[in-house]
């Protein structure tokens, strides 16, 4: 009698292990101040896909966008200093994000208003992902972050896995463009004025 069920088990197992990492994926885990260093830097947004109207609309404007982190390990704070195209023209802002190393999350107040997101980091060093709302089926959304403007196939890998996770259609995806960057200019302005701050110091 056992036979026919340890049969159906193992034939399903290559089902469960094909499953398992792509929502794996969603998976928070601590952040660590080894994450913390991992994520410092330079960052380009590469693509995202939401259920919630609010953040499509918002990301239908953007077409190009780069970023560094500054993380504060003592303070579990991460300087934005953000760079972005909007309908031809550059937005620059600076502003805090919040740590919550248990819950693997960065939250930001807008307007009296708390965005939170967790913090997925990829196989691939070079990426990682934020994944909003993923509890609720209405609202969830992903986005992913490379520390390139252009992105491989495999990098993209498993931004698409966690979108099937989330049955987010891939036809969802909004992608930026870094050709219609308009802010470069401003960067190495920002460049220039901080080595001349630090020339004075």
């Amino acid at each position: 009698m056992a036979l026919p069920w340890v049969l159906t088990v193992l034939s399903l197992l290559p089902l469960l292990e094909a499953q398992i990492p792509v929502c794996a994926n969603l998976r928070p885990v601590p952040i660590t101040n080894a994450t913390l260093d991992r994520i410092s830097g330079k960052w380009f947004y590469i693509a995202s896909a939401f259920k919630n109207e609010e953040f499509k609309k918002m990301a239908q404007d953007i077409q190009a966008t780069f970023f560094y982190f500054t993380p504060n390990k003592t303070e579990n704070t991460i300087f934005l200093r953000q760079y972005q195209t909007n309908r031809n023209e550059c937005i620059y802002n600076s502003s805090y994000l919040n740590v919550q190393r248990e819950n693997g999350t960065i939250s930001k107040f807008v307007a009296g208003q708390e965005y939170v997101a967790y913090l997925l980091i990829l196989r691939d060093t070079r990426t990682f992902m934020l994944a909003f709302d993923v509890d609720d089926e209405k609202k969830s959304g992903l986005s992913v972050y490379a520390d390139k403007p252009e992105t491989t196939k495999e990098q993209l890998g498993e931004f698409y896995e966690a979108l099937d996770c989330l049955h987010i259609p891939r036809s969802e995806v909004l992608y930026t463009d870094s050709t219609k960057d308009l802010c470069e200019p401003l960067e190495k302005q920002h460049e220039k004025e901080r080595k001349q701050e630090e020339e004075k110091s």
